[in-house]
This record gives structure tokens, C-alpha cells and sequence, in this order.
């Protein structure tokens, strides 16, 4: 059986040559990260081109995810680029310090709210945790702090307050006008990152709309107050990601394990997508293999059901990019063969609302009770694939389709894979007949193996999915 579990390479110098680029699509990528945090909007535009450049010559649809920046909550620069911070002593954050103007003593704030959002008690984690500090007291635009945990502190570095509560708007001026380039490029995805409720990607979902984007939404999970919004947030997003850096300074690292196995059942639970992000590969920025650690960190993302695992550094600035991913495939494919990710009781006790839904769940019920070797859904928006992938199984299910963008949208589904199919230029009787041939012409079914195929009686009407057929090939 093919690997089911997606891949998401982020782009960047380590992929620039057209060659690296179709080498990490054929071993394994689903998915293509476009950081919006570094570069300008002809570079995205480009690596976007060649992307799909790339997916044609190797023949597979991929999905192109732009990924907002959102609020910067860093500090400032030093004069000197750096200072060590002594344990027990006093540092300030000065929102009306100069930016080139940090010393030992205090540094500037790109977020000059922060003064706003902190109080005396709060605990400051600079760096990514790897600098503690307490607030002792504000003084207008002044933080005045304690350093619980020294070391070298340099420019431009991330600060959060631990257990949230920072106001800075997920979508900034920056944000707002890189979404007439995601709308250029026909991004399929769109991260908004650090949303801190529903309304957030509302007003994404909206700007989107307003430039003719219909790319997906995916929330990325970072701030504390979004863990407890969970629900809500994931009902306004196309699909969610595990963002596991930002978060779990937030949360506490000793929060994350659990917190991501109840993100992964919720957007499961409410027919989302959903990405697991941060570290999976990161010694194999330099290293050519994974440490047993991140190759069990991977496989239990696999198992707890996640549909996508994703590299960041690893494949935009690491030494072996194409290793990297055939050794996450490797991984995943080894966490797919275990049982517990081939059978589900999802929604058996669910009451369905819509038909196309309930045509998806009775067939995932049959396959996996059943002999069959494939699914084939005939769709026009990708909905009965999605509905159909939220059911744990070892069976591939095969989205043909004659839409490009509704294939690289189901590129990202967890054991989905699009196949090109116009269903407008075959004959309404033989529809199912021609689709099951289109698999056995590609070697994906054999003679006389059973496979499900589901289709609506109108041809090309989204939502129409009304008829579940089982035939031998």
C-alpha cells in the first residue's frame, strides 16, 4: 500500500536548484511551505512556478502552503550584536529604546504594546526559552525585569509570555499585503499565524476573498489562548497545525505531548486537516540521519493520526533536504503498518446531516470490513475524500477529479491521492467502469480485485454524491 501520512517541505536555498526540487517531490513531498517571514514577493512567486514546474515533470499534484508571518514580538538590536545576561540580575525592555540602541542594561521592542500586556509576577521567555526573565515592575513604556535564566542574549529575538495572553493581532500590515501575493501565486493553503480566535481567520477568509484567492485556511496553533479555543478556531479553518516551537514556550514543553494528541483528535473529530510541525528531523539539518528520538517523534504523530508531518529548516537550509525526506517516508510508512492506524471508530455512533457525508462514512465502513484493494471518489470539491480520510484505514482512496486546484487541495489529506479524471468527457453509464479502468491502467488495481467507487447521479455538481457502488475490477 502507498504511505498515506503527507509530507511538508518548507522551501528555501537548500531547494533553489530545479533538480533538489523534483528530488524531494519524488521522495515524497505532498506539500511545498513558502515562508513569508523571509523574502520578498517575486521570490515566493517564482518558487511557487517552479514548484508546480517540478510536479509536472515528475507527474503528481502538490500543494503550495503560504505561510504568514504574523505580529514579530521580538526584541530589538544591540550595539555590540550581543551581551551575556548574569543570572540574578536586572534587564530592561524598553519600548522607547532606539532599535540599534541594546546594551547590557536594557533593549528596544519591536511590539511596543508589550509594557501593555505584562504585569509584575509575569515570566518572559526570550529566544525561544533559552533566556528566562520575571517582571518585577512596568514603568510606562519600561519593563523592568529579573533574570531567572542567563546566557547570551543577540539581536532580533522572540518573546512570549508564559501562559499567553499577548494582544498583538494575528494579521499585520505586513500579513494584509502578502495576501495579494498569495492570491498571485494561487496559493492552495494559507497559514495565519498566532491566531487567537475564530474572528482571526474570518478576516483572513475574507481578505482572501476579496483578492479571488478560494485557498484553504490552516490555523497555526502557537498561543496558549488558542489551545483553549481550540473548537472554535478549528471550525473556522480548512485544516490546523501542531505549531510546536512557539507553543509550547507558551504551554510548557512538559504540556506539549498532550496537547497535541487532543489538536490531532479534535481536528479529526471535525473532518479538519491537520499539519504536525517543529524539530520532527532537526538534527538532520547537518546530520545525514534521524536520532532515534525524532524518528519516534514522527512515527507517534503517524499513529495519534496526524495527516501531514512537516520540515522546516531541515529541507529550506539543511545539508541533505532529499535524505531528509526519504527518511521521514521511511519513518511514516513503518508507523502506518501498525494496526492501530488501520482500523477506527470514528463517528459509528454519528448522526449524518448531509448525504454526500454519509455515503463517505458508509464506505469507509465497508472497505475496512471488507476485501478491498481501493476507494475511488469521483468529486468535483474534494469534500467526500476529506470526509472519507477522517476514518483510520490501510486502504488508499483515489480523488479523481478533473479540477487541478481541488486535487492539490486533497494532496494534503491523509491517505487521499488525486488523480486526474474528466468526468464531463465520459459516458454518464460508464463513468464508474472508466474510472475503475483509469486504476488498473496505472497498476494501482489488479483484475479481479474489489473496489468502491462513489459518484453523484448529476456529473460535475459539487455536493451531488448520492451512490456507493462495490465491483471487481
Amino acid at each position: 500500500m502507498p504511505r498515506r501520512t503527507k509530507i511538508v517541505a518548507t522551501l528555501g536555498p537548500a531547494t533553489e536548484d530545479p533538480a533538489v526540487l523534483e528530488e524531494i517531490i519524488r521522495a515524497g513531498v505532498s506539500v511545498v511551505r513558502l515562508n513569508f517571514s523571509h523574502g520578498e514577493a517575486q521570490e515566493h512567486i517564482d518558487r511557487a512556478a517552479a514548484v508546480r514546474a517540478a510536479a509536472d515533470r515528475v507527474g503528481q499534484d502538490v500543494a503550495v502552503l503560504a505561510d504568514l508571518q504574523g505580529p514579530k514580538i521580538r526584541t530589538d538590536r544591540f550595539r555590540d550584536g550581543a551581551v551575556h545576561l548574569e543570572e540574578g540580575g536586572a534587564f530592561c525592555l524598553d519600548a522607547e529604546l532606539p532599535a540599534d540602541e541594546g546594551t547590557r542594561e536594557a533593549v528596544g521592542l519591536t511590539y511596543k504594546s508589550l509594557p501593555q500586556d505584562v504585569a509584575a509576577g509575569d515570566t518572559l521567555l526570550l529566544d525561544d526559552g533559552q533566556i528566562v526573565l520575571r517582571v518585577d515592575s512596568v514603568d510606562g513604556p519600561r519593563i523592568h525585569c529579573r533574570v531567572d535564566l542567563g546566557g547570551e542574549l543577540s539581536n532580533n529575538k522572540g518573546i512570549n509570555r508564559q501562559g499567553g495572553g499577548l494582544s498583538a493581532p494575528a494579521l499585520t500590515d505586513k500579513d494584509r499585503a502578502d495576501i495579494e501575493t498569495v492570491a498571485a501565486l494561487a496559493a492552495d493553503y494559507v497559514a495565519v499565524s498566532f491566531p487567537r480566535s475564530a474572528a482571526d481567520l474570518d478576516e483572513a477568509r475574507e481578505l482572501l476573498h476579496a483578492r479571488g484567492s478560494a485557498a484553504g485556511i490552516v490555523a497555526k496553533i502557537e498561543r496558549a489562548e488558542a489551545v483553549t479555543a481550540i473548537e472554535s478556531i478549528t471550525g473556522a479553518a480548512d485544516a490546523v497545525m501542531v505549531a510546536r516551537g512557539d507553543l509550547g514556550v507558551e504551554i510548557g514543553d512538559e504540556e506539549l505531548p498532550g496537547v497535541q494528541k487532543r489538536i490531532i483528535t479534535t481536528a479529526r473529530t471535525m473532518n479538519r486537516a491537520v499539519i504536525t510541525a517543529t524539530q520532527m528531523m532537526e538534527s538532520m539539518i547537518t546530520h545525514p540521519t534521524p536520532t532515534r528520538a525524532e524518528v519516534m517523534d514522527v512515527a507517534n504523530a503517524v499513529m495519534d493520526g496526524t495527516d501531514a508531518v512537516m520540515l522546516s529548516a531541515e529541507t529550506a537550509t539543511g545539508a541533505y533536504p532529499v535524505r531528509t525526506v526519504e527518511a521521514m517516508a521511511r519513518i511514516c510508512l513503518g508507523a502506518e503498518r501498525q494496526r492501530s492506524t488501520q482500523r477506527s471508530h470514528h463517528r459509528l455512533d454519528s448522526h449524518f446531516d448531509r448525504i454526500d457525508e454519509a455515503i463517505a462514512m458508509a464506505s469507509m465502513y465497508t472497505a475496512n470490513h471488507l476485501d478491498v484493494r481501493a476507494i475511488i471518489a469521483l468529486t468535483e470539491s474534494g469534500s467526500t475524500p476529506l470526509w472519507m480520510s477522517r476514518i483510520s484505514s490501510g486502504i488508499p482512496i483515489y480523488a479523481l477529479t478533473q479540477h487541478e486546484t481541488t486535487r492539490r487541495r486533497t494532496a494534503l489529506y491523509r491517505g487521499v491521492f488525486p488523480m486526474a479524471f474528466d468526468i464531463m468527457h465520459h459516458d454518464a453509464a460508464m463513468v464508474v467502469l472508466d474510472a475503475v479502468e483509469t486504476l488498473k491502467s496505472a497498476g494501482l488495481v489488479t483484475e479481479g480485485e474489489l473496489v468502491i467507487v462513489t459518484k453523484g447521479d448529476f456529473q460535475g455538481m459539487s455536493g451531488g454524491t448520492n451512490a456507493m457502488k462495490i465491483l471487481r475490477a
